[in-house]
């Protein structure tokens, strides 16, 4: 299928570049555009016929040269940082134009990818340039949007290639996605992650990313970003979150030579050492003095058969509550090993000389591409080719990703212009890292891990012996890891691998019927293939990742997913000036859109027979039977808008789309969703010489987010053969044959004004969204057959405020200073839920349990993700104290703790240019939301952190043993020289507490001492988030070089300093995965720090 779609695409991809030879008998105009302040011209302005999508975009010498109907008299010219102007046409146009200090158009894209003034738009877009987002060079082009857009949350996984989290004004949806939709040249994609549930949820498994990552940077010309459901009201059933609208680049009529550009960019990536931990170097493995010698902290074994017992190192231990690492000789883990240069002998008991942080490698990422575009009278093209290397910070991790992009148009009438469109993408990966708690490599550096193993040594025996020589092991006898497996092991005999081919295509039409009256249809495709292989390697540590059961130390897994979504669209688009005050502006249309989902996961059964052979055939035992899934939707739309406006000043709009969807029961399946918007345009009243433009907006309008496949009938699942027999069963949650749609009701207001010749402005917006008819699953009778149902019932409220300011400080003839503010904040509750079959009204719907005891839920009343757990018991106010000196915990284990949504987002950027040379810097910050760091919960327990050691109160070391002043008198309180720690609070009847802790024991901190509220941490965060530092080559220069008509060279960075955060060793910003369960961390990666050089030239 795969083959068959690019085959067509490509082939009419051709047919559009071969005609380029063909001419047309049309009107020709040509013109000039120029930049009035230094009279240079401008290359790649837009230059379109008004209310139409018939244009070009100027040449390098900022000429244009279009063919138009006879009928043809205004033009709109744009261009990014310029103030658009409508013209009218007449011989040899020169059209000067001027600053517009927002670094966007007044033309921005909307819903459809209908291009619109935005003095008439009653809702709020935010436009950002393609140079602005590629700025960084990141693999993922979303993340160039953090900090950019006010109302949008991005919220970075730190995973190797991983997911991201995207928000707009706050989650709407209490089980539903809740990601905004991706829309590329009017081409709906899907942004999906095939991470399984356990993932999600921080057991296990891997982060394999959003399908949008795809989209390639360099061919990015433009992002709108539709925040309101008045902005999205076109896409009806799944605009509830949002929609993020890409614009790619395109060839020009007006450039008839080839334009070839090249561009080359490398980035080096290392960890941040302030989100690793700092370990402490004074006490070794083990759990406390619990062990044989003397002194309690290591085992006795004759290991060199002298007759005397020898001190060894407690290595199955996963702790360093152990002894002082002092020098002493003894048999540690690689004293056992025959290939290990230690083996059989007494080693210094002293700190590793190479810790966990010497396991990350620096990370290379190569990223080089060609863009070839031109045209002819009546003809356009763009080809270009994109490849991506990179490997990541971990070993033997890599991506490659090759993208392959045509896009062409062809007059092939004087008034009917075809385009198509075909962009490849092939994208292999290897070595992505564990997530979650459970067989994850950063997970034991940060929680269970001993102080006196030296990574350097781990990494030295496996690539001797390519075997899982681990510091765990169970015994000398027994070289079976007890908790953990060689780094190194893991990395390059357990890992997984992954390969997706994607093709995102469209063919249309738009034919000028009249200079009034347009009609553009559309086919478009979105299909991939994609197989994910997870491998676990002969003597692993027993558990997940396909092997079928948990006690099976090797096996393999396989998952086989297709997917393709097609939409056809036609429009009727109508645009006419009705007299010198009125003009009117409609749309009609429908959407035929069909998407199918055929996924296969399958694993071998008791794990490999054959240790090393990765294949499903390889398996002990039969295999269970697979998990299938098999979705087809289908929607059927039909939409239409009206928009009036009176004198350029006074706008009203309204629209209505009409869904019906496959999902929902037949007789119920069709639904409307409306929108009402008006403009007002004060600044043409009250005209001022400081006011440059100002216009006041509101609306209402109506959006859903549809039923998802398989929840209107009930389904059957195969289950394991018994006795031969094959079996099949019912699932346990109950479907619905009445489900309705989740719809929001959302109302806005904003304001819009720019002062002093634009040299300053803003864009405010106030809004209010509540999501009805939640979809939820609800608890009912074991005597149904089934624990749950699906429901309609529930509601979440947004509300808050966006800012989008922007401003000029200098600007003279050589030197300029732009400043751009982006400020959203957002209040999120859960208004109610649903009622249970007793009449009961339900306050709590958990989304998520995590390991700690937390979990994450929507609680009526409470913001949507609270985090819930073990609160302190409190005295008036203080902290109680047990007996045994640790905090005493709730008996509740539900006590609100935290929720994941910060008080505010932020970005401010600053653009200084000097000539031929600019220096720009974004930081970007957060200021509240919870996270609870199970790293914190179990890392603090083990002693492997520095707050572990060091002096107490009566400076003496924290973990010398406890000294009482009189052993037979403990009221006489404790000697001077005395170990361990008081921790501060009152003890049962309000006294202070003065009870120690033995800090060499497992049981003095963490998860032991402290309750789940200990570990909840604020996820503030200020970042500098992009630095950039350009030179554009002067025109003089590149003259000498008779072929370059553009050159700049750019030294980048992203993530390159966290100014301030309160999360330790941690950044608060990393997550599990992308999807609804966040606000918790459990051995999440490094973040890393990017510096890289981009040369792009352009022939």
């Amino acid at each position: 299928m795969m083959k068959k779609l690019i085959y067509v695409l490509l082939c009419f991809a051709g047919s559009v570049s071969m005609g380029t030879a063909v001419a047309q008998n049309n009107t020709r105009v040509t013109g000039t555009i120029i930049f009035a302040e230094d009279g240079e011209p401008i290359t790649g302005a837009s230059v379109m016929v008004k209310g139409t999508s018939i244009g070009t975009i100027t040449n390098l010498d900022g000429q244009f040269d279009l063919n138009v109907p006879s009928s043809t008299k205004t033009l709109v010219i744009s261009y990014v940082g310029m103030v658009a102007q409508e013209v009218t046409i007449r011989p040899n146009m020169k059209v000067f134009m001027n600053s517009n200090t927002q670094n966007l158009d007044e033309i921005v894209v909307t819903a459809l990818g209908i291009s619109r003034d935005k003095k008439t738009l009653g809702y709020a877009v935010q436009q950002v340039g393609g140079d602005e987002i590629n700025k960084a060079k990141g693999s993922n082009f979303v993340t160039g949007l953090s900090g950019k857009v006010s109302g949008l949350q991005i919220k970075n996984t730190t995973n190797f290639g991983g997911s991201i989290n995207i928000l707009i004004r706050g989650a709407s949806s209490l089980t539903q996605n809740n990601q905004a939709l991706f829309v590329v040249d009017g081409v709906p994609i899907d942004n999906s992650t095939v991470n399984n549930a356990g993932q999600l949820e921080g057991r296990a498994g891997y982060d394999y990313g959003n399908t949008a990552s795809d989209i390639n940077p360099n061919d990015i010309e433009s992002i709108s970003v539709l925040k309101g459901a008045a902005a999205t009201a076109l896409y009806g059933s799944r605009a509830a979150s949002g929609v993020i609208l890409v614009i790619t680049k395109k060839g020009s009529t007006a450039i008839k030579k080839p334009v070839v550009r090249l561009s080359s960019n490398v980035t080096l990536s290392s960890i941040d050492k302030t989100t690793i931990p700092d370990y402490q170097h004074e006490y070794g493995a083990g759990y406390g003095k619990n062990y044989a010698s003397l002194d309690g902290f290591f085992d006795l074994d004759d290991v060199d058969g002298d007759g005397v017992a020898d001190l060894v190192v407690p290595y199955r231990e996963d702790a360093s509550r152990g002894g002082r690492l002092d020098g002493t000789l003894v048999y540690q883990w690689d004293s056992f090993y025959p290939s290990s240069p230690n083996y059989g002998k007494k080693t210094p008991y002293v700190a590793s000389a190479n810790g966990p942080d010497t396991f990350f490698e620096t990370s290379v990422s190569l990223t080089n591409s060609i863009d070839i575009s031109g045209g002819s009278d009546v003809s356009s093209y763009r080809f270009a080719y994109t490849n991506t290397d990179q490997n990541g910070t971990m070993p033997n991790s890599l991506l490659k990703r090759n993208n392959a992009t045509f896009t062409g148009t062809y007059d092939i009438l004087k008034n009917l212009t075809i385009t198509s469109s075909a962009n490849y993408i092939h994208t292999y990966t290897k070595g992505r890292p564990s997530t979650g708690y459970k067989n994850n490599i950063t997970s034991m550096f940060r929680q269970w891990y001993q102080a006196n193993v030296d990574i350097k040594q781990l990494e030295t025996l496996y690539k001797t012996t390519k075997t899982n020589a681990t510091w765990n092991r169970k015994a000398w006898n027994n070289s079976a890891p007890a908790y953990w497996d060689n780094s190194y092991f893991v990395r390059y005999e357990s890992y997984e691998d992954d390969v997706r081919e994607r093709l995102i295509g469209y063919a249309k039409f738009d034919w000028k019927i009249t200079d009034f009256l347009n009609v553009m249809g559309r086919y478009a495709v979105d299909t991939y293939s994609y197989i994910q292989e997870e491998r676990k390697a002969a003597g692993s540590i027993a558990g997940e990742l396909g092997v079928g059961r948990p006690t099976v130390s090797s096996g393999y897994a396989r998952l086989n997913r297709s997917f393709i979504e097609t939409n056809f669209d036609l429009l009727a688009n109508f645009h006419k000036k009705l007299n010198s005050d009125f003009d009117l502006t409609a749309l009609a249309g429908l959407n035929i859109r069909r998407n199918t989902l055929n996924q296969v996961y399958v694993s071998t059964n008791n794990g490999l027979a054959v240790p090393g052979v990765y294949a499903l055939s390889n398996s002990v035992d039969p295999m269970l039977p697979p998990e299938e899934l098999y979705e087809r939707i289908g929607i059927n739309g039909v939409f239409g808008s009206v928009s009036l406006g009176y004198k350029s000043t006074l706008y009203v709009e309204s629209t209505i789309r009409r869904d019906q969807a496959s999902t929902l029961p037949k007789e119920e399946n069709a639904y409307y969703y409306p929108s009402v918007t008006g403009s007002f345009v004060f600044s043409n009243l009250v005209k001022r010489d400081w006011l440059s433009f100002g216009k006041l907006r509101l609306n209402f309008a109506e959006v859903g987010n549809s039923a998802p496949a398989l929840k209107v009938k009930d389904t059957y699942s195969n289950i394991a053969p018994f006795s031969g027999t094959s079996m099949i069963t019912v699932p346990d949650t109950k479907n619905n044959p009445y489900l309705k749609p989740e719809r929001q009701q959302a109302y806005e207001v904003g304001l819009e004004a720019n002062f002093f010749n634009n040299r300053i402005g803003f864009d405010m917006a106030l809004y209010k969204n509540q999501t009805l008819d939640q979809l939820v699953p609800i608890s009912i009778s074991y005597a149904t057959g089934y624990n749950s149902k699906w429901i309609n019932a529930g509601e979440i409220e947004n509300k808050g405020m966006e800012l989008s300011v922007f401003g000029v400080p200098v600007k003279t003839k050589n030197f300029s200073w732009d400043v751009k503010l982006n400020w959203a904040s957002n209040r999120n509750k859960v208004v109610s839920l649903y009622t249970d079959e007793a009449g009961n009204e339900v306050t709590n719907l958990q989304l998520g349990s995590l390991q700690g005891g937390v979990t994450i839920n929507a609680r009526v009343g409470e913001p949507y993700g609270v985090i819930s757990g073990k609160d302190y018991v409190y005295l008036n106010g203080e902290k109680v104290i047990d007996k045994n000196g640790i905090y005493q915990f709730s008996p509740e284990n539900d006590k609100v703790l935290g929720n994941v949504n910060p008080n505010w987002t932020g970005g401010l950027s600053n653009t200084f240019t000097y000539k031929n040379l600019s220096l720009s810097f974004l930081i970007d910050m957060q200021k509240g939301g919870s996270v609870f760091s199970l790293d914190m919960y179990y890392g603090l327990a083990t002693g492997i952190y520095k707050e572990s050691v060091g002096l107490n109160d009566l400076g003496n070391p924290k973990r010398d043993m406890i000294v009482w002043a009189d052993n037979s008198d403990h009221s006489k309180g404790y000697a001077p020289n005395s170990g361990g720690t008081v921790y501060p609070g009152v003890q049962a009847d309000g006294s202070p507490n003065t009870i120690r802790v033995d800090e060499s024991s497992y049981v003095s901190d963490g998860y032991k001492a402290k309750p789940n509220a200990a570990f909840v941490y604020d996820a503030s965060f200020i970042k500098l988030r992009e630095v950039s530092i350009t030179y554009n080559l002067p025109k003089p220069l590149l003259a000498r070089t008779h072929c370059l008509s553009a050159a700049s060279l750019s030294l980048v960075g992203s993530n390159l300093w966290i100014i301030h955060k309160n999360l330790p060793y941690a950044d608060p910003e990393a997550s599990q995965s992308s999807g609804n369960i966040q606000g918790w961390q459990s051995g999440v990666l490094p973040t890393e720090r990017n510096f890289g050089l981009t040369l792009n030239v352009q022939f």
